[in-house]
């Protein structure tokens, strides 16, 4: 569904990513981490059609996304970093993304709007941090996409919200085979919807693994607090390993574990 190879990009003299490969499944959670830096809003605002890869492919469903309308009309997206038109309230806004998204639901806005509470009347600008990233994700879901890219998408909201939220995106990869990307710097959270995990440290990516695979393989190792380990706990010890010697990948990208841990080369 999603298919990025040997992406990279520049910004002057700084290389945000290098040689990136990354895979998502068709009706799938996948998550991105990697701290401050990595290069995972890189990684998104390209899949979104912001960017323009210096070198390598990026496509979904075969297809390449930037510049393609037909494209970015199937996806939904929501930035780390919010901007609405200043004089903007929701109702207007969603006329504006009705009309970008061939799949727009009213019934699903009216729902997610009356639900988390949003004034539709009120200018978006007014909002606070927390209710501006409300209405982003209530626009996104309204549109109904076949992929769903989210930057931190739980920041600024409380446990209600946030138990809300992943109810309607859990659904709609459930029932209409929604592909979802998430980068998050909340790793217990994502630990509990995603299938699938990609770790990106400096620009490149160190594996992708199927997160109930990886947690079985891990099992044992004697580094880990808690059998199974968390996601927290993987990701520390897998950045720590890497700060050593380079993780071991197959073709497919996928760690070889020896003796519950990673294989090195």
């Amino acid at each position: 569904m999603i298919k990025i190879n040997g992406l990279t990009k520049n910004f002057d003299d700084y290389t945000a990513l290098e040689s990136f490969n990354l895979s998502v499944n068709k009706g799938s959670i996948y998550g991105l981490v990697g701290v401050n830096g990595a290069g995972k809003t890189t990684v998104i605002k390209h899949l979104a059609g912001v960017f323009r890869a210096d070198n390598g492919s990026i496509q979904i469903d075969g297809t390449d996304v930037y510049d393609n309308e037909k494209v970015k009309a199937r996806v939904g997206y929501v930035s780390d970093d919010l901007y609405f038109f200043p004089q903007y309230n929701l109702k207007m806004l969603r006329n504006f993304f009705s009309g970008l998204h061939l799949n727009w639901s009213d019934e699903r806005f009216e729902k997610l709007t009356e639900l988390l509470e949003l004034d539709t009347k009120r200018r978006v600008g007014r909002f606070s941090k927390g209710m501006q990233k409300q209405a982003a994700l209530a626009l996104a879901l309204s549109a109904m996409p076949e992929v769903l890219l989210l930057d931190e998408p739980i920041d600024g909201l409380d446990p209600i919200v946030r138990k809300r939220i992943f109810e309607f995106i859990i659904e709609d990869v459930a029932d209409r085979q929604m592909t979802v990307l998430i980068s998050s710097h909340n790793l217990k959270e994502m630990d509990g919807i995603c299938d699938t995990v990609g770790i990106i440290k400096k620009g490149k990516m160190l594996m992708e693994r199927d997160l109930d695979e990886l947690k079985s393989e891990m099992s044992g190792n004697p580094s880990f607090e808690h059998q199974p380990p968390s996601l927290d706990e993987i990701f520390i010890y897998l950045y720590e390993t890497a700060e050593q010697k380079p993780l071991c990948k197959t073709a497919e990208q996928k760690p070889l574990c020896v003796e519950g841990g990673i294989s090195h080369e």
